[in-house]
Parts: C-alpha cells; sequence; structure tokens
C-alpha cells in the first residue's frame, strides 16, 4: 500500500518558514559531565529546521528519530552533529536543537563535609547552518544566596537577605573547547554571597550564615563579577548574565542583566 506524503507536496504561497519543529518533547538522554561520566537525565526537547517556500511541510517523525539516533551520548559536539544530521535529513538550510534538563553536582557542606546533591536547571542548544556555519550555546541557572550591602550598613545588627538566581548564558568558540556546565555553575555560585546547599548541619550553618554576612552583594555587583570572571575567557565568543533577588522585605525581585562579547587581544 503506498501512502501520499503529504508533507513533501509542493507548496504556491511563496512563503518560507523559519522554525519548523517540535516542542516540550520529554526525552530519556545520557549527558556527559564535567567528570569524564555519563547521567541519565529527561530532558525537554526542542527541535526545528528552516522550510523553504516550495514545500509544504516538516516531515515529524524525523525530529524523534534522529533525537533517538544520537541520545546515548549528549555534549558539545554530539549534539551540533545532531543538528546537522537533523539538517540533512529534512533537506534543510538550518537545524537546531536544543536540550533542557536538570543536572546534579554532588556538594559536601563546608565544615562538616556532609554530602548531597545540588540541583541545576540547564539548557544545551546547537545549530547547524546558516552564516556562522554551527555553533553551541550553554545555559545554567543558579540558585545563591544574597546578602544586601545596603541594609548590613544601615542597621545596628543583622542584614536581610534572599535567594538570588544567577543564569549565564554563553556561545562556545568551539564545540571541543571543553568549556562546560560545571564551569558556569562554578563562577555563579562564587559571585553570590553564599552557594546553596541541600544539606547542611549546625557547623555548616554557622559558618554559612556568617560567610554570607561578610560578603554582601546587589543583584548588580553579582551581574559584573560573572562578566569579570568570564569576559576574557578564550572558550567563549560572548555572553549574557542576568541575576534576579527575591527580595525578602519589598514585595518586588530586584534584576540586573548585562551582554559581553570575549576580548581578544589583537594579533601582532
Amino acid at each position: 500500500m503506498t501512502l501520499i506524503d503529504v508533507q513533501a507536496l509542493p507548496d504556491q504561497r511563496g512563503i518560507a518558514l523559519d522554525t519548523v519543529g517540535i516542542d516540550g518533547l520529554r526525552y530519556p538522554v545520557l549527558i556527559c559531565d564535567g567528570q569524564g561520566n555519563k547521567r541519565d537525565v529527561v530532558a525537554s526537547m526542542t527541535m526545528a529546521v528552516d522550510v523553504e517556500a516550495r514545500v509544504k511541510g516538516a516531515h515529524l517523525s524525523r525530529f524523534v528519530e534522529v533525537l533517538h539516533a544520537w541520545r546515548d551520548e549528549l555534549d558539545a559536539a554530539s549534539m551540533l552533529l545532531m543538528a546537522d544530521d537533523l539538517r540533512q535529513r529534512m533537506g534543510a538550510q538550518t537545524a537546531a536543537v536544543s536540550a533542557a534538563f536538570v543536572y546534579f553536582l554532588e556538594r559536601n557542606a563546608p565544615v562538616t563535609g556532609a554530602a548531597s546533591f545540588m540541583d541545576y536547571p540547564c539548557t544545551i542548544t546547537a545549530t547547524s547552518g546558516g552564516p556562522s556555519g554551527g555553533k553551541v550555546s550553554l545555559r545554567a541557572e543558579v540558585a545563591v544566596t544574597s546578602v544586601c550591602p545596603c541594609s548590613k550598613a544601615i542597621s545596628d545588627y543583622g542584614a536581610h537577605n534572599q535567594r538570588g538566581r544567577v543564569t549565564i548564558d554563553v556561545d562556545l568558540t568551539s564545540h571541543d573547547s571543553g568549556l562546560w556546565f560545571d564551569d558556569l555553575i562554578a563562577v555563579a555560585e562564587q559571585c553570590g554571597s553564599s552557594p546553596l546547599y541541600a544539606l547542611l548541619k549546625r557547623p555548616d550553618e554557622r559558618h554559612v550564615t556568617m560567610a554570607a554576612h561578610d560578603n554582601p552583594v546587589f543583584v548588580e555587583d553579582m551581574s559584573r563579577n560573572v562578566v569579570i570572571a568570564l569576559r576574557d575567557e578564550p572558550r567563549i565568543s560572548r555572553g549574557q548574565v542576568r541575576v534576579v533577588n527575591d527580595e525578602s522585605i519589598h514585595n518586588h525581585v530586584a534584576f540586573a542583566q548585562v551582554f559581553w562579547s570575549a576580548r581578544r587581544e589583537p594579533q601582532s
């Protein structure tokens, strides 16, 4: 029995489509970590291609076929290869693949060393084709504690603190640069008043509370500190950081955001 391929039929309206694809597909994948291992995660996938004006549509089944073929080892290099595989199978000029998931890292409490896992929402996106040829981007969202410098300066004792979220987006200079989520998470945690931990015993809680009090930062401070830490990183071509504080004594959030491009020394 021969079934008609409707999506491959010609279209007469003369309108090319920038992106056509699937979004919100939850799929089990193996993601590489910064220690040379693989981790089982459930990723929310977005996959898309461009569609020429003369083509009616994209074959949606091929998106899942390509994902299933590449799901066993996702890193910057394989994500780019997956995007290129999708582009070629679809006969498209450009293709993009994005995987969003929760990335877990084991953390030791600062005094007792008690071990626990912290969760970090992360996203990796790869694009194939277009003017750049190919590109890989990383996003890491990191929760921190921030103590208000103004509150500390004007109070007889104490200072208000709040939960902050540092979101870092970077474009890699190369798919084999070696930069990974662990690096972005480490920078974000160093820029807050204190990192967060899933497990703290009493000596740890005392340490974290006083360490944060000794390191007050505004959202402006955290944003600038991220840029200083990453703007000369040779593995990053450009980036963005957004810091949001859930203010504990105000009925609003505070935020700061900045974009940057990597500074490169002129060649002699």
